[in-house]
């Protein structure tokens, strides 16, 4: 994922998987055998009351570059459009906002700080409402916006990003949106706690079934590399 010379823009939201993201890479820029770079971009929806200053004194402590993108999305999203299932739009339009300022800032690659039970709860998403065996990939190259899009946290689970908060008290802040806590993405995740509360390791099952899934745009690599040893 991480190759010499690399500038990665890492897309800070706020919150404990993306603050665990930056502080993990500028951890490992400190002995990585191949050297690279970290920005912060934030894309600040425009919400009201929606406070980055303790994003910026983590940064400043760690002497990482940060930039905010201000934005109207909330408000075209919810005062404009009045849209009653924002999150697919909102995303894009997110994810648009920071590709671009990554590329502006001269990055080639853009981190996001979706951990394994992300990856699988996408999987489970689109198995329900789509109809299809589908997560995002551990890395996708962006022809149009000659960006590599990398997710570091992928092998890592939400109970250890939560453990990883925790033990270093990073600052997160709260997610101003109005349907935060009341979404799709919500429903699935309290789906799969009940899934492996009542099947212990469900959520591992899964995982692999995921890396072992030849899903269009995974690296084969990546599906090699977890295969293991076949069960007749």
């Amino acid at each position: 994922m991480i190759e010499d010379g690399d500038h990665i823009a890492v897309g800070i939201s706020g919150g404990k998987d993306s603050l665990t993201l930056l502080y993990a890479l500028n951890g490992l820029m400190k002995f990585y055998p191949k050297k690279f770079t970290i920005t912060a971009i934030t894309v600040d929806l425009g919400f009201d009351g929606f406070d980055l200053s303790p994003v910026t004194e983590l940064c400043e402590r760690f002497s990482i570059p940060y930039t905010i993108i201000h934005t109207e999305i909330g408000k075209i999203l919810f005062d404009t459009r009045k849209e009653t299932n924002p999150c697919a739009l909102c995303a894009k339009m997110r994810k648009g906002a920071l590709n671009q300022a990554a590329k502006d800032l001269g990055c080639n690659k853009v981190a996001y700080a979706h951990h394994m039970d992300d990856i699988i709860e996408t999987m489970l998403l689109s198995l329900i409402y789509e109809g299809r065996f589908y997560s995002f990939s551990p890395y996708t190259y962006l022809d149009r916006m000659q960006l590599t899009v990398i997710r570091p946290l992928m092998y890592v689970p939400e109970a250890d990003v939560i453990g990883f908060k925790n033990k270093y008290s990073l600052p997160v802040c709260k997610n101003p949106c109005p349907v935060d806590g009341h979404t799709k993405r919500e429903y699935v995740k309290q789906l799969t706690k009940s899934l492996e509360h009542e099947n212990p390791g469900v959520k591992t099952r899964m995982f692999h079934a995921i890396l072992n899934g030849k899903i269009d745009g995974w690296p084969i690599l990546a599906q090699e590399e977890t295969e293991g040893p076949r069960h007749e």
